[in-house]
């Protein structure tokens, strides 16, 4: 892995977003083996989006992470940088309302949504700090945040099964799915320069996030983590 692989522009990560746009869904359906439908579940049971909230979905792609919010009752807002996702989103759900926005710099006015959540796009935003701190801004005085991410597996054996699997595996199950492969070598690369469950729990701490907390899932390879907005 080198630095200079990770060290993308916005521009960068946003056109390889673009291209993967198409059969995104499909291609984590097979590289998680299934387990992203799982863990999307679990996302929406620690939101628990009620009729009439307002739900931010950050890094929401073509927007399959918010349906589940939207079937709530609750107003879901699919927030991308991605334009190609958030096409192809527009065509399979153009009932929801996609917005373009950068998650350093949100496209909405301070203590909007009840709810903020993001699955698998916080370590691809440039700055992560200044994406927590957005996230606290635009939420409510009693508002919550949940986090779903790539992170440290807790068995160290098992930790390092899964390192060869995502450098060794993963590129070329992905050049056999995916419209982009080489876009996945640098999600492998990201996922393994993540940092663990309780630096991202600090993180959130310092942006002013309280209660903060986290809950594995699959053995650590996920990681959902949870804070709240007391004022």
């Amino acid at each position: 892995m080198t630095r200079a692989s990770l060290d993308k522009q916005p521009h960068e990560v946003a056109s390889m977003f673009d291209d993967v746009a198409e059969r995104y869904d499909l291609t984590n359906d097979v590289l998680s083996l299934g387990q992203d439908r799982r863990w999307r579940k679990e996302v929406a049971k620690a939101v628990d989006a009620r009729p009439a909230q307002k739900v931010l979905d950050l890094a929401a792609g073509t927007g399959t992470s918010s349906l589940p919010f939207a079937r709530t009752g609750a107003y879901v807002v699919p927030c991308d940088f991605s334009q190609g996702m958030l096409g192809v989103g527009k065509q399979r759900q153009p009932w929801l309302p996609y917005t373009a926005g950068d998650a350093t710099r949100l496209p909405f006015r301070d203590d909007t949504f009840d709810a903020v959540t993001i699955s698998f796009g916080l370590r691809n935003v440039q700055d992560t700090d200044a994406a927590l701190r957005e996230m606290y801004r635009v939420t409510r005085p009693g508002g919550r945040v949940v986090i779903c991410e790539f992170s440290h597996p807790t068995w160290a054996l098992f930790r390092t099964v899964y390192t060869e699997y995502l450098m060794r595996a993963l590129p070329p199950v992905a050049r056999a799915v995916s419209s982009s492969p080489d876009a996945y070598v640098y999600l492998a690369e990201s996922i393994r320069a993540w940092p663990d469950q309780p630096a991202l729990a600090d993180r959130l701490g310092k942006a002013g996030w309280s209660r903060v907390a986290w809950r594995n899932l699959s053995g650590g390879i996920v990681a959902l983590h949870r804070g709240f907005k007391d004022r």
